[in-house]
């Protein structure tokens, strides 16, 4: 086994938890070769669509800066720290960082009052260590979808483009990866992904919207797109759009991203299709992600086990992997480099330290 490979097929994963601390099993992915971890929420969060009254009564922006560092040490390289930071939806940092307004209130506002609230925000967080959002959802949802109920921005796919592009360029200005979700656009499904496999009926041309949300947002310039959970039988009857070559490639080739491809969960009912959890990211990896949200309590160590298997026995292109982890490490190498380069600066304080970017 190539330690080269073996550090590779650590670091194309993103291992999420709902806690603060850094577990037996994340320092071992991060001292074998993983470069990201997702500072997640528990279930019921992730249903209320809010943090816990107990969460916000504890946790600090000491308590991120903490698990930030750590998690640098351990990887002996820089990080990416994830958060789910959405906009009317999930937001992970709470009381933490300034709140943005409701999905109704950013229709009001105008596109320059956005992008300077999305900067103020994610200032705030690149302050506390966190450089990764996994934000902004951007489905244009015109009909049913449980799934994404309080955590889109419309059916009007001309005020989800200028909202989510104004979001990007000040979450992205303030030192902060944005990531638009989930490609390509989930405009209607019956079923939550994470419990049910999930569809998106109709042709291609239902799709159109959501697909030029998407041109948007690249030209806003997305650093990266996160491909979603459902299947889509217009593009691919038998793959979800995170394992799915078909949908990945049209992101890539008839789009024309190149930046960040995040899967989706792939602990997810809709996107495991009754599949193991390794099958499941070798197949998302072949597909073209280049980085996989799993549990950190999935067996982090196996996965990354099969996939070096797969290079070896299996015929997955060692390149591929080779690439995908290099791209990852790529983005975290930039996000500390913006620290280096003087766009920021730290400070000690008790449990850590403090980073406050210079105004130039």
């Amino acid at each position: 086994m190539s330690n080269e490979l073996q550090r590779a097929a650590y670091a194309v994963l993103l291992p999420a938890f709902a806690g603060l601390e850094l577990d037996d099993n994340v320092r071992r992915y991060l001292s074998r070769g993983g470069v990201s971890i997702l500072l997640g929420e528990t279930r019921d969060e992730y249903l209320a669509r809010n943090m816990s009254f107990e969460r916000r009564r504890a946790e600090t922006s000491a308590h991120f800066i903490g698990i930030a560092e750590q998690a640098s040490a351990c990887a002996g390289a820089p990080v990416l720290v994830a958060v789910d930071q959405e906009l009317g939806g999930i937001q992970r940092l709470h009381h933490l960082v300034p709140g943005m307004p409701t999905a109704k209130a950013l229709k009001e506002m105008t596109t320059e009052d956005i992008e300077a609230r999305s900067y103020e925000m994610a200032s705030s967080a690149r302050v506390m260590g966190v450089n990764l959002f996994l934000a902004p959802v951007v489905d244009v949802v015109t009909g049913a979808n449980p799934w994404l109920h309080n955590r889109n921005l419309g059916p009007d796919p001309a005020e989800v483009s200028r909202i989510a592009c104004a979001f990007i360029r000040g979450v992205q200005r303030a030192g902060v990866i944005a990531t638009a979700k989930h490609f390509p656009g989930h405009y209607q499904t019956e079923h939550d992904p994470a419990v049910a496999q999930a569809r998106v009926p109709g042709p291609l041309e239902a799709l159109e919207d959501g697909l030029d949300v998407f041109r948007q947002v690249i030209a806003a310039g997305v650093q990266a797109i996160m491909p979603g959970p459902a299947v889509f039988p217009a593009l691919d009857p038998e793959h979800s759009a995170s394992t799915s070559q078909k949908v990945i490639g049209l992101l890539r080739d008839s789009l024309g991203f190149d930046g960040l491809i995040v899967s989706d969960d792939l602990d997810a009912v809709s996107i495991l299709r009754d599949n193991s959890i390794a099958d499941t990211a070798i197949a998302a990896l072949r597909a073209g992600a280049h980085l996989l949200l799993v549990s950190s309590e999935a067996g982090l160590d196996d996965i990354a086990h099969a996939i070096v298997d797969a290079v070896e026995t299996k015929g997955l292109d060692r390149n591929l992997v080779l690439d995908a982890a290099k791209k990852v490490r790529s983005m975290a190498q930039a996000s500390r480099a913006q620290v280096e380069s003087g766009l920021y600066v730290s400070y000690p304080i008790p449990g850590g330290h403090l980073t406050r970017r210079v105004t130039r």
